[in-house]
């Protein structure tokens, strides 16, 4: 294994030791974003905002944050989910044409976070071009062409992140007609478009990769605090040196708030850590959090492979060695991006969890099931 335990407690030092599920004071997980809860308290001026969505994964802490801090919230929804958020003005309507609620109305910034297809975009910014003065369209990086999800990347090695924000888009194939269905790379690459002209200089672009944290319906993260929480044999995936990007939603939302406060435009890449994360250091960390008996099993990537285990959905979130993976976030920190400790996010997620029916406790969206777990971990042993 290219990166070991005790490679990965000198260059993650920031998590302390005794981090222990239920024996761990909350304070004793000190973020990084600590140091900035003076200024976060304090907005330069307060906002009326319009949040399109606001009850899935990413909206409620959006929006209980922007209410801290001091704003003006409205969201717009179909009003099916039922999400506690007080102190908020709630109006009802459909982004696939019924938009009557939002007609007639300003706001300062329009915070676009639930775009599935990019007619919605195009009826939004239309109607809305003229009754704000900003639109913050959260887009993805599943925009950038050259995604992957397989093993095609494996081979390769980057000596630096080889997607920036200038990386080329998925653009429309050639027999595709305006106002047909796009698939999710593309129907993003084109909200974009479509955001930056109606509200040119005004526009501001977030591609986040995979946002992770309490409240995310797809298990794709909460997958690893779960199974390592559990103990024994994990199945760990490859030689723990490929890249992990994650974004606390927490981080991702407070964020998006500050660039409205700021009224700042541009396009940014909201991915994280703050720093380069390995598969190796990124379930080491999760293992900080957990007292289990635990054993890390590394299988290589040509292992798996041949015994059909697949990235991203049996291993969620690994992608081997895959550049979407790798994706530059120099300006995003720039502007005020800040991280908590992968501790708290992988704590909180596993508490969260627990609060969950039973039935979606016991079984996860993603990640591979126990006994096939056993007959790979098996297998590789009786390989050796």
């Amino acid at each position: 294994m290219t990166i070991d335990r005790r490679t990965f407690i000198v260059r993650a030092g920031a998590i302390g030791a005794g981090a222990v599920v239920g024996g761990m004071p909350g304070e004793l997980l000190a973020s990084p974003n600590d140091e900035l809860t003076n200024t976060r308290a304090r907005s330069r001026a307060k906002k009326k905002l319009l949040v399109l969505g606001g009850t899935g994964f990413i909206g409620p802490p959006m929006v209980r944050y922007a209410v801290e801090r001091g704003h003006a919230v409205t969201i717009f929804t179909r009003g099916r989910s039922k999400a506690d958020l007080p102190d908020v003005e709630r109006l009802i309507g459909d982004r696939s044409g019924d938009l009557e609620a939002l007609k007639g109305r300003t706001w300062d910034v329009v915070l676009d976070n639930n775009c599935q297809d990019y007619r919605w975009v195009k009826l939004t910014t239309e109607l809305l071009k003229d009754a704000a003065k900003q639109y913050i369209f959260v887009s993805s990086i599943s925009a950038y062409t050259g995604e992957a999800i397989g093993y095609e990347y494996f081979d390769e090695r980057w000596s630096k992140p080889p997607i920036d924000v200038n990386s080329t888009l998925i653009s429309k194939p050639p027999d595709f007609k305006d106002g047909q269905e796009a698939e999710y790379g593309l129907t993003k690459a084109l909200g974009e478009a479509l955001a930056k002209e109606a509200f040119p200089d005004r526009a501001t672009i977030v591609r986040p990769g995979y946002i992770v944290g309490p409240g995310d319906p797809t298990d794709r993260f909460t997958y690893w605090p779960v199974r390592i929480d559990r103990g024994g044999d994990v199945l760990a995936p490859g030689d723990g040196s490929d890249p992990m990007q994650i974004i606390d939603v927490r981080d991702l939302t407070e964020w998006i708030v500050r660039l409205a406060e700021n009224e700042t435009a541009g396009t940014f890449n909201g991915v994280g850590p703050a720093s380069p994360m390995s598969t190796a250091e990124m379930l080491y960390g999760i293992r900080a959090i957990t007292s289990s008996d635990i054993r890390f099993t590394w299988v290589p990537t040509a292992f798996l492979k041949k015994h059909g285990v697949r990235p991203y959905s049996d291993m969620p979130i690994w992608t081997p060695n895959d550049p979407m993976a790798a994706v530059d976030h120099s300006g995003a920190t720039a502007s005020g991006l800040t991280f908590r400790c992968l501790a708290e996010t992988s704590l909180d997620t596993l508490k969260w969890h627990r609060t969950r029916s039973p039935e979606a406790q016991a079984e996860l969206r993603t990640g591979i099931r126990p006994e096939r777990e056993g007959e790979v971990l098996e297998a590789w042993r009786r390989s050796k």
